[in-house]
């Protein structure tokens, strides 16, 4: 039996904007109030998960320990299959550097490999999205999403975030950083995840 969730107001366990400003747009409409790990001053928990469902549980879990409020967590990143799934959960990782996550160069990567290995056209990909909602006494549930589309160079599009501008969703012939955030928020991975969890728990 999955669990509801009876609150009014949701800790999301994230530092990162771009995924929040999709979380709040996506729960507000139904009168849920979005928080972040900012406002409640946590730090960023180390990711040692192997898996997008082992690295979301790890942030939901840390959040719920230092505030006792119950957590939602997501992992995302892309995969690739010229590149046998990567970077998948190492999507952020690519595109660290000393001063920050710099992302034109984790795509310029991405398209740099799969340029020297002569990957055939289309490329494909998908985003891939596990969000784990966690209680304080250690119940959680998990709800997955994803989206299928191709790596496209070069990159299109400002909008959104991460590797949006290089990936370009089946049946569209504009990428994800050429959306409006309500278009993307219709189709995304988040989005489909999204709307397992609220049908599920709210």
């Amino acid at each position: 039996m999955t669990r509801r969730f009876d609150g009014d107001t949701l800790l999301i366990a994230t530092h990162n904007l771009g995924k929040l400003d999709e979380m709040r747009a996506l729960f507000e409409p139904r009168g849920i109030t979005v928080t972040s790990n900012a406002d409640h001053g946590l730090p960023e928990p180390e990711e040692t998960g192997t898996t997008f469902v082992e690295n979301a549980r790890l942030k939901a879990r840390a959040a719920v320990a230092a505030t006792g409020l119950p957590a939602l967590a997501d992992d995302s990143g892309i995969e690739i299959d010229a590149l046998n799934g990567a970077p998948g959960v190492y999507t952020a990782d690519w595109a660290e550097t000393p001063n920050g996550r710099d992302f034109p160069m984790a795509m310029t990567k991405v398209n740099q490999k799969l340029e020297a290995m002569n990957a055939p056209l289309p490329r494909r990909a998908r985003f891939c999205c596990t969000l784990v909602l966690a209680w304080p006494d250690g119940h959680d549930e998990v709800f997955e999403g994803r989206i299928e589309g191709q790596v496209v160079w070069p990159m299109r599009g400002v909008e959104g975030h991460g590797y949006d501008p290089i990936f370009q969703p089946e049946g569209f012939d504009i990428t994800l950083g050429e959306m409006s955030a309500a278009q993307k928020n219709e189709l995304s991975h988040r989005a489909v995840a999204v709307g397992k969890l609220l049908a599920a728990c709210f």
